[in-house]
């Protein structure tokens, strides 16, 4: 049956498997698979760390140490799933991009989404397995490592006596070794404390050397003592009423001692664990949340009727009623205080007494139903938070594929190197996300719907954006436009860099420029006589008036024509004066923002007007400077050209002569 149901889908147009899924599939399910048992074992690790003082010192069996890993191991599979599809995706399309792959594939007219499509079926199927994962083995799989968390700690250690301190692995016994043989296994400088009888029946055994060996089913150590004493109290055979302290001293050559120690592993039981929202399924917690809520607004009514029948609320007593009954009792005004002084200070005392218990007795009776309402609903919140995160850390896989897919095609870096250090980056702001809703949430900071679902919310946008860009060829990580932009923002620029051409298709008309130049002078001339850029700006009309300063820009556009022209040079005087040619900002002398609203806000806003009217003021003061070294420049690259390829050559007076250069050489 459902081997016909996939033939059928097969045959379809839009289900037909391709060679180009087919090799995509490849492609990333290899780097899947590697990349998911390293992202497995890192997790493990990280884990690990937090229950190595379980570990260490306990003898455990290579056994219970599998389990130990087993359980461990499945409990994080559904964590190391998202990082796998993250990363494995990331090197597939970035090593994709990197040899091209991805250029012939959309020259084919094949789309990002199109060229996905087999990714995006196997990664709802990872997303699949990782809510089965969380519904049905990850329960069990924490039922069974915290029960046998809870044996490991509770399993007695290897003894392992160290030399120069007091050893309480031994229960009842505290044992000092001065110095340990460690070939023979003779121990030196004996001296035990025992307190099996209690501290009053307290044992102190001094020995000069003694072995130490465990017996054969492990349930005791045998502890023979050589040249040592025993002193020991027996005040549980004192006689009522003496006021001697029976007292026992032993002189001894051998002696042996058996110690009561459990070295073999015992499961525990951990029913309690039963409980955790974690041992659950999500249907599971589901109907527990009804009964939890239900319970929890039983305990709040019942706290409340207490309230009203208790020290809060008497509605048969009550302040007004006393004095009411009073002032009929002595047909006079009276209040509490009057009738307080008038007790005798026997009576004021006992009085005090009974006021100062009846708050103590309310208080912790408050803080008491306080710490027992915030335990209910902490329960309560952690079923809604593990009911959650069964969802999201699902959905996170395929989050995670539509983040790196498009990434690693928009970066086109395969291997280890950027495509990890961007996957350890996201990751990084997932597990913040993550980790701190839930911890907001857990402590009742945030509601818990917000604090779970934070880092789903802000990782979707960021993913769909990726995709979107990736499959419409948009420029994301263009460094340069960002260079651009950030050099405006602060006002930089680069210096202009001409070098020779290989290959000259057509060569400058250099006449035809250096007239361009002396009417580029001309205009230079006339715009510092009629724009004072050494005055200072009206700010009303920097901020609150349009305009662009249009002289400029058509100067910059000419003298960019003529750089472009005399750029197909092979002349290196010529390409070394053109690269003496700064780079003008056309607008950044007028106002601060093209946008007039913008000028407007930041002219309203004081702080920031000014600083942006000095900035403004240091832009006119480079453009004068800018303008003077173009005027500098042009007359050099002038003299050079009508020196150099004007027929023939030239004296100055020749050149005075010239009517397209006349101009420059008499405003010298």
């Amino acid at each position: 049956m459902l081997s016909a149901f996939f033939m059928y889908l097969c045959s379809l147009n839009m289900f037909r498997i391709k060679k180009l899924d087919i090799f995509i599939t490849k492609q990333f399910g290899l780097l899947f698979i590697g990349t998911f048992f390293i992202c497995q074992f890192v997790l493990m690790m990280q884990f690990l760390w937090r229950y190595v003082d379980e570990l260490i010192g306990k003898g455990l069996s290579l056994e219970v140490m599998a389990q130990f890993f087993w359980y461990m191991g499945l409990m994080l599979m559904p964590q190391a799933f998202p990082l796998a599809i993250l990363l494995s995706s990331l090197i597939a399309f970035g090593n994709l991009g990197e040899s091209s792959e991805l250029t012939a594939i959309k020259a084919a007219g094949i789309s990002m989404l199109q060229a996905m499509r087999s990714l995006i079926v196997i990664v709802i199927i990872v997303t699949g397995i990782s809510f089965y994962f969380q519904e049905v083995i990850g329960p069990k799989s924490f039922i069974s490592f915290r029960q046998l968390l809870i044996s490991m700690q509770q399993k007695n250690p290897e003894v392992e006596i160290p030399e120069g301190i007091f050893y309480d692995g031994i229960s009842g016994s505290n044992i000092y070794v001065q110095k340990k043989d460690m070939q023979t296994g003779v121990l030196y400088g004996i001296m035990i404390y025992r307190m099996n009888g209690g501290y009053e029946d307290a044992a102190v055994i001094l020995a000069d050397s003694g072995r130490m060996q465990t017996t054969e089913e492990k349930k005791h150590l045998l502890l023979t003592l050589y040249s040592g004493e025993w002193f020991e109290n027996m005040r549980s055979q004192d006689v009522a009423g003496s006021a001697n302290v029976p007292y026992r001293r032993e002189t001894f050559s051998t002696k042996r001692i058996v110690l009561d120690f459990d070295g073999d592993f015992n499961m525990q039981e951990a029913e309690w664990i039963a409980s955790d929202a974690r041992s659950k399924s999500l249907g599971k917690i589901l109907h527990d949340l009804d009964s939890i809520r239900e319970f929890n607004d039983s305990v709040g009514h019942q706290f409340y009727q207490e309230a009203k029948m208790g020290a809060f609320y008497r509605p048969s007593i009550s302040k007004a009623d006393s004095v009411k009954v009073v002032a009929e009792a002595k047909k006079e005004t009276t209040d509490f205080d009057s009738l307080f002084m008038k007790l005798s200070p026997e009576t004021k005392q006992r009085v005090m007494k009974m006021a100062v218990n009846d708050a103590q007795n309310a208080a912790s009776d408050l803080e008491f139903k306080g710490e027992y309402s915030n335990a209910l609903n902490s329960n309560d919140r952690s079923h809604m938070i593990e009911a959650i995160n069964k969802v999201t850390l699902s959905l996170s896989c395929l989050i995670f594929f539509f983040i790196g897919a498009p990434l690693g095609a928009i970066i086109r870096k395969g291997g280890l190197g950027v495509p990890v250090i961007i996957s350890v980056l996201v990751f990084i702001i997932y597990y913040i996300l993550e980790n701190t809703g839930m911890r907001m949430a857990r402590d009742d900071i945030w509601t818990v719907w917000f604090g779970k679902l934070l880092g789903t919310c802000v990782l979707t946008p960021i993913a769909i954006f990726f995709t979107y860009k990736a499959n419409n060829d948009s420029v994301v990580f263009n460094i340069d436009l960002y260079k651009h932009l950030v050099f405006n923002m602060l006002g930089l620029r680069s210096k202009r860099h001409v070098s020779m051409k290989e290959v000259i298709i057509e060569d400058p008309i250099y006449m035809a420029d250096a007239y361009h130049l002396v009417r580029i002078n001309k205009d230079i001339e006339e715009y510092g006589k009629e724009h004072e850029l050494l005055h200072l700006p009206n700010p009303i009309k920097v901020f609150f008036q349009p305009g662009d300063d249009q002289t400029i820009r058509r100067i910059n556009t000419e003298l960019e024509e003529v750089i472009e022209d005399l750029a197909n040079t092979k002349d290196r005087t010529v390409l070394s004066l053109l690269n003496q040619y700064p780079i003008v900002a056309t607008h950044a002398h007028t106002r601060p923002f093209r946008q007039k609203w913008l000028n407007v806000i930041t002219g309203l806003f004081l702080p920031l007007g000014i600083f942006f009217y000095i900035r403004m003021c240091r832009f006119r003061l480079r453009l004068r400077k800018d303008l003077h070294t173009i005027s500098q420049t042009n007359e050099q690259m002038v003299q050079h050209i009508a020196a150099t390829y004007h027929p023939t050559p030239m004296t100055l007076e020749e050149l005075e002569q010239m009517p397209l250069l006349a101009d420059i050489i008499n405003n010298k």
